[in-house]
């Protein structure tokens, strides 16, 4: 896909990486309609791309709200290429976690993004070259003890872009699934990190992540595993499943620790 020529829109935009992927669309030329809750974090873009970076105040678990960003893709022209960047994360065991927050990363995780992207498909069709980029998570093909309900978001995440990219196979519109490693946003809570730093993670900037995803749409590719040995892991995991599982249980008592400390620190609503 030529960047240059690139009609967008990016859920997700005022987050690490969302913030990040904005940024380098609009500097190889493309058309944003950024789509976030909120612009504070957007504001420095628009002013620096008000030609080409709009913003869309949508939380995308409502209808009404995908509606929104429906009308505003049209009045763009249409849409080439829609990037579900949105998703919420918390480092938790699983008893740890009220409903809620469990129903919230289904509803942000997963049910967003189908459902805007089933909204938007007919438009991606009328387009000569489009593509659908769901940026899921290493999580997303490795089940790791603290994050059962992230993990499943991200398992359904990979599943649908699998599907739906064979479901669009005699269309114009690819489906790319990117799956970073653990990157420096605001999304991890500071046990979160203090577990990274514990297994020593190789934890990513999100201008690298989003440097990598705008190559993977560049060169129209079907999925994009960032970091190593990460995807060595994710192919292990699909090989070798109870070696892995042996690997994680030695981690099983500094990761209820971290999340025990995580939930009694956590303010009281």
């Amino acid at each position: 896909m030529q960047l240059r020529e690139a009609r967008v829109v990016l859920t997700g935009a005022s987050g690490g990486i969302g913030l990040a992927i904005a940024d380098a669309l609009c500097r190889a030329g493309a058309r944003v309609l950024a789509v976030a809750r909120h612009h504070e974090a957007l504001a420095p873009l628009l002013q620096r791309y008000p030609d080409t970076l709009s913003w869309v105040a949508a939380d995308l678990t409502f209808l009404g709200d995908r509606r929104k960003v429906l009308v505003a893709a049209e009045a763009i022209g249409g849409v080439n290429l829609l990037i579900n960047a949105a998703g919420v994360n918390h480092f938790a065991m699983l008893e740890q976690l009220d409903d809620s927050e469990i129903n919230a990363m289904m509803a942000v995780n997963v049910t967003a993004p189908i459902c805007l992207t089933k909204l938007l498909v007919p438009l991606l069709k009328q387009a000569e070259s489009a593509m659908v980029v769901n940026v899921g998570s290493t999580y997303g093909s490795i089940g790791y003890p603290g994050y059962a309900s992230y993990c499943a978001t991200k398992f359904a995440l990979r599943g649908f872009s699998e599907a739906l990219r064979r479901e669009l196979a005699d269309t114009r519109v690819n489906v790319l699934y990117v799956a970073p490693r653990a990157t420096r946003t605001s999304m991890n809570s500071a046990a979160a990190q203090a577990l990274n730093n514990a297994l020593k993670a190789n934890v990513d900037a999100p201008q690298a992540v989003a440097s990598a995803v705008i190559h993977a749409i560049a060169g129209d590719r079907r999925d994009l595993y960032l970091g190593w040995p990460e995807r060595f892991f994710v192919r292990l995991n699909s090989l070798l499943p109870n070696l892995v599982d042996r690997g994680l249980r030695k981690h099983l008592p500094l990761i209820r620790h971290l999340s025990d400390k995580n939930r009694n620190e956590a303010p009281k609503p």
